[in-house]
């Protein structure tokens, strides 16, 4: 398969080994802006720091903290309900016993 790349899929990604750019014919000579220089880029580039590189990480983990905890105390708030529920049910269940006890002892 030899056809040429595009620019979304060029044959390399090397800049180096790519084909150069050739000016259009519809175009005057001279009437497009000159070559933007990189330095610029790579001196802003060289201001970001490995903290800030690291801040979305940072961010992701306190998130899933917070969730964390809100699942555990979502967890706990449903286990303590369960075990009221269940203490209400034992104290009625007591309550049947005893005054079948009564009623037994009565008779």
């Amino acid at each position: 398969m030899n056809t040429a790349g595009t620019i979304d899929r060029p044959l390399t990604y090397d800049p180096t080994k790519q084909a150069p750019m050739k000016p259009s014919t519809n175009e005057p000579a001279g009437s497009a802006t000159p070559d933007v220089t990189t330095t610029g880029a790579n001196a802003s580039r060289q201001n970001r720091t490995r903290e800030m590189q690291l801040i979305p990480e940072a961010l992701a983990r306190a998130h899933m903290h917070d969730r964390l905890q809100e699942a555990e105390r979502e967890r706990l708030a449903v286990r303590l309900a369960v075990a009221r529920r269940m203490q209400r049910r034992a104290e009625r269940a007591s309550m049947r016993a005893r005054r079948a006890l009564a009623m037994a002892v009565m008779q």
